[in-house]
């Protein structure tokens, strides 16, 4: 089955909430929706996170898009190889963080064509399922550390096993936030921070004991992602389990970072580490390694999820508290299946493809969300 067209459309999506990292305040996520046509008329979806601006991005998809339409839609991988030489490597741009980008929105849209003209779910042509539910984390939102500690006890008391809180926001509002949220939910409660890259070392040492008290489960990328050095530095001295998202985007970096011990466990998503073909590569070298693998997500919509949670029902040795994050949204794109997980747990039915129904009027309103913000 040949691939007739591909489709870009740069869609932006109000968060629920101001979404509060160490790296900013965000008011909305910007995508770019990929549509992939047979020849038939059958299309397949997928997305690309669109920083730093989603029309450039376009342009660039665009062109790689060349490289596919005509070929078979079974054909994506020498397709990509095609696209990869003829618009980086040519120039001399080995960008491969950047590259990677691109071709998991465009594998994503392949990989759900494929599934849906073979009538078969996406986590088959990931070599079968090994799970029949995936394990998520709850994400806490908001801006204090009082709004956060609410939201906390909400999610554990619908029993969520697992609770993540973004700190590298300032040293006073990190401790104030771990002491509250660690309040409102107990004692003994799983409890994971994410400092994105916040912590230089001696002042992530400087955290980790302050925040030691609180029986923290898990530290997520607390220094930089230039070198796995510092990160390799701090897990040597921490008391608490440190894990590396942001230093391994590709699969050279997550072997690294696994042949060297850097990190307890290794936090990537399909976005970062160019599909969820890819993923599956990840997954085997951490399982060589003897290391766990949480899926990490990123500012995308349940498109995303549900090519994420495909990835977890086949990859080896999964954690059981992987990243979700379409529910940051005030709307979501998927009108079907309801993505939302059960006390931390969420199992999709058996569908072609990806396995999902877009909502065709927030797609549209997306698409006009952008255009009015295109000076932004």
């Amino acid at each position: 089955m040949i691939i007739r067209e591909i489709r870009i459309t740069p869609l932006r999506l109000e968060t629920r909430v101001p979404y509060v990292w160490a790296q900013g305040v965000e008011h909305a996520f910007t995508v770019n929706l990929i549509e992939m046509v047979s020849e038939d008329g059958t299309t397949g979806y997928g997305e690309t996170t669109a920083a730093p601006d989603a029309d450039a991005q376009k342009i660039i998809l665009t062109k790689l898009a060349k490289s596919f339409i005509g070929r078979s839609v079974f054909d994506i991988t020498a397709a990509q190889e095609d696209a990869y030489r003829r618009n980086f490597l040519i120039f001399g741009g080995n960008m491969q963080r950047y590259a990677n980008q691109l071709f998991c929105g465009l594998e994503m849209a392949g990989l759900d064509l494929q599934g849906k003209l073979l009538d078969r779910p996406v986590w088959e042509l990931l070599g079968g399922e090994k799970r029949k539910e995936v394990g998520y984390f709850y994400f806490l939102q908001g801006k204090s550390p009082e709004e956060l500690a609410a939201d906390a006890s909400a999610a554990a008391q619908a029993g969520h096993p697992v609770i993540y809180l973004k700190v590298g926001i300032s040293p006073e509002h990190d401790v104030a936030s771990v002491r509250a949220v660690r309040e409102a939910i107990g004692p003994s409660h799983r409890f994971r921070v994410d400092a994105n890259e916040g912590w230089p070392v001696a002042h992530a040492l400087r955290m980790i004991h302050d925040i030691a008290p609180y029986n923290i489960e898990y530290i997520e990328q607390p220094t930089t992602s230039l070198s796995l050095l510092p990160l390799k530095h701090l897990k040597e001295r921490s008391p608490i389990a440190i894990g590396a998202d942001q230093s391994v985007f590709t699969l050279q970096e997550v072997f690294l970072a696994c042949s060297s011990a850097a990190a307890d466990m290794i936090a990537i998503g399909p976005r970062e580490i160019g599909g969820l073909r890819n993923m599956m590569k990840a997954s085997a070298i951490c399982e060589g390694a003897g290391t766990t693998l949480c899926i990490h997500s990123s500012m995308t919509t349940g498109i995303t999820t549900c090519a994420e949670h495909h990835i977890g029902r086949a990859a080896a040795n999964l954690d059981d508290g992987n990243q979700i994050m379409w529910q940051l949204l005030r709307e979501n794109v998927v009108a079907s299946p309801d993505l939302s997980p059960v006390r931390g747990r969420l199992a999709l039915e058996d569908r072609p493809g990806l396995g999902f129904e877009l909502d065709f009027d927030v797609v549209a309103r997306a698409a006009e969300n952008h255009r009015s913000h295109l000076n932004d």
